[in-house]
């Protein structure tokens, strides 16, 4: 599929309705916080106006219900470490959209986990999926309600911070608080899949990108992982939780 994670980016036109959601119809998003920690969302949409102005403050235990229409494509992720103003303005020790706590088109700050979706249209199928191309910094999984199809949850729920290498580390205050991708953290074709590697024949799994893998098998551990890590579902409405358990 076409993801948003550096390499491919798709972009959709869609409506929304921002605030409390009163969309008659469309996919549900039901973005839950399972962590002990509160977690802000980020959400960016390929085009058009943002779904919860991009962004927002989840606490532990709470839910929230976002509407897209039929052909919308977008990622979501969450943001950790946050402090934000009464005005909205501060900063994140990960997935940072730029010191503001609705993204408003921003992307976030690698390393952060991903949850990417092209929503079909006319009955067709969504395509889904977790990444870890931009790298990882917290636990995600998406599931699927009312769907059919092949409808699979999925996600990276193993703690890879725990286990990130060395080189990947991302700490603050001394605890890892996220793990880079191989190419964030060396920046070389080999690891970006870009130049001379720049297609999936040339460009095979690396020994960081099997770390990924290894760890959570159904997300995308680098560019080419298509096979292992793209899922379909037609007509599903869709949960993104965060630390689930």
């Amino acid at each position: 599929m076409a993801t948003f994670s550096g390499l491919h980016l798709l972009f959709f036109s869609f409506f929304i309705s921002t605030g409390t959601i009163s969309v008659v119809s469309g996919t549900v998003f039901t973005i839950v916080n399972s962590c002990s920690f509160t977690v802000w969302p980020g959400i960016l949409t390929g085009n058009g106006a943002q779904l919860m102005d991009g962004g927002f403050a989840l606490n532990p235990g709470a839910s929230v219900d976002v509407t897209a229409p039929a052909g919308w494509s977008g990622r979501f992720w969450g943001r950790t470490g946050c402090n934000f103003d009464s005005s909205g303005a501060g900063s994140c020790i990960t997935g940072d959209c730029g010191n503001k706590l609705k993204c408003g088109g921003a992307g976030g700050a690698p390393p952060a986990t991903l949850a990417e979706f092209t929503i079909g249209t006319n009955g067709g199928n969504d395509f889904y999926d977790v990444s870890l191309v931009d790298g990882y910094n917290v636990q995600m999984e998406i599931t699927t309600g009312g769907g059919s199809g092949d409808c699979q949850n999925v996600g990276c729920v193993s703690d890879l911070n725990a286990n990130c290498p060395n080189d990947l580390r991302v700490s603050d205050a001394g605890n890892v608080v996220a793990c880079k991708s191989a190419c964030e953290a060396f920046n070389k074709p080999e690891f970006c899949c870009t130049g001379s590697f720049g297609k999936p024949e040339t460009c095979p799994p690396t020994d960081y990108s099997r770390i990924f893998k290894g760890a959570c098998p159904k997300a995308y551990s680098y560019a080419y992982d298509d096979a292992s890590s793209t899922f379909t579902c037609a007509n599903a409405n869709y949960s993104i939780i965060f630390c689930p358990r």
